[in-house]
């Protein structure tokens, strides 16, 4: 029904209406009770007579008899317009969601990694992963994968997934020796059941989710190797310490990675940089720098404001001596004659459009171990 509200206002309407109807009765019977004036005109010019007004009373009370009437049909049409939607607002629609491959992906994972170590009489460890008819003539527990990542999933079709398993595989021969195959890349087909956020068809995210392989896994060729696009750092400014861009670099990377000194040193003070902790390394030596600067040396500092992007490459050492080479892009900025490190960023700087390109094949061992067995040998 109307809201309580509207109900309300047409009622006191209701009544303010009956008020004005017994008001105009009143006066009527009081104009017909008085004496009818002679016809003539008044001082105003204006005529008046008792069936004059007794004429104006009839259509006053018409009228409010007519708003009487009339209250809880515009009640109903108030509410009706109010409830209805907005001209010339469209309505929200949801946005189309998609399927996730973390579930399918994760569960292709797990099936491989139980698939390499399963063998003749172990078959049933598969089960959990696939229903099929399994008999595997390997030994178990002749590979192992050491380390799996996934690299690539698809949806075949909806609720139904291909998903390619990285996995670097070492292999056990009869008198127990280890030998490392390298990395391997396997498919595996997965259908998935429940809410779309594990994969599945299901619209409800209180659906039950549920994985099955629907093969064996499949041995398929490693992904094409790639050289990557040319980089922005087109200036080498070796290692030289007199270069006060290089010189910044070698501080600040020191206090990042051993904790030596205050990385506030190095940095402006709107920047929030903070050192690994605890720091992993007793040691950093800068090997060779990079920059994205046009100019012949870097002697003076620039005008404030100029940003300098580098390339560091530097050789750490941790606490027991060992030596690790690491690389890091720095953005710096200048301020009131120095260099401070702005940031330490995602990634290197590549050149605006720069595409990877195909690099050479080179046959190694881990390559000749892509070759193994086939999937219905495990």
């Amino acid at each position: 029904g109307p809201p309580e509200g509207l109900v309300k206002r047409a009622r006191r309407q209701r009544r303010a209406d009956k008020k004005q109807l017994i008001e105009a009765e009143v006066w009527d019977e009081e104009v017909q009770e008085a004496p009818e004036a002679e016809s003539g005109s008044d001082d105003t010019g204006w005529q008046t007579s008792t069936a004059h007004l007794s004429g104006i009373t009839r259509l006053v009370r018409l009228g409010v008899w007519v708003l009487v009437a009339s209250g809880p049909v515009l009640g109903l049409m108030a509410f009706v317009g109010s409830s209805g939607p907005a001209q010339g607002i469209a309505k929200p629609t949801a946005a189309p969601t998609q399927a996730s491959p973390v579930g399918p992906a994760g569960f292709a994972e797990l099936f491989l990694s139980a698939y390499l170590q399963a063998g003749q009489g172990t078959e049933r460890d598969l089960a959990p992963y696939y229903s099929g008819s399994v008999a595997l003539s390997v030994k178990p527990g002749s590979r192992t994968a050491t380390q799996s990542t996934v690299i690539a999933s698809r949806e075949v079709q909806p609720g139904y997934w291909s998903i390619t398993v990285a996995a670097d595989i070492t292999a056990q021969d009869d008198k127990g020796k280890s030998r490392r195959l390298g990395v391997q890349y396997f498919r595996v087909g997965i259908q998935a059941a429940g809410p779309e956020g594990a994969g599945g068809t299901a619209k409800s995210a209180s659906a039950t989710a549920g994985y099955t392989a629907t093969s064996l896994p499949a041995q398929v060729a490693a992904p094409a190797a790639l050289k990557p696009g040319a980089l922005a750092y087109e200036s080498d400014r070796g290692s030289s310490s007199t270069d006060p861009a290089v010189d910044t670099a070698k501080g600040f990377l020191a206090a990042y990675l051993t904790g030596t000194s205050e990385l506030d040193r190095y940095t402006s003070a709107r920047e929030r940089l903070r050192a690994i902790s605890p720091a992993p390394y007793a040691e950093v030596k800068v090997t060779g720098v990079q920059d994205d600067s046009t100019s012949a040396g870097q002697q003076k500092v620039p005008a404030d404001g100029t940003v300098l992007h580098q390339l560091v490459q530097v050789d750490a050492t941790d606490q027991a001596g060992s030596p690790v080479s690491l690389s890091y892009a720095l953005t710096l900025k200048s301020r009131a004659g120095r260099w401070e490190v702005a940031s330490v960023d995602d990634a290197p700087a590549i050149r605006e459009s720069s595409a990877p390109s195909a690099a050479p094949h080179t046959t190694t061992n881990a390559d000749a171990g892509n070759s193994g067995p086939s999937p219905s040998g495990s």
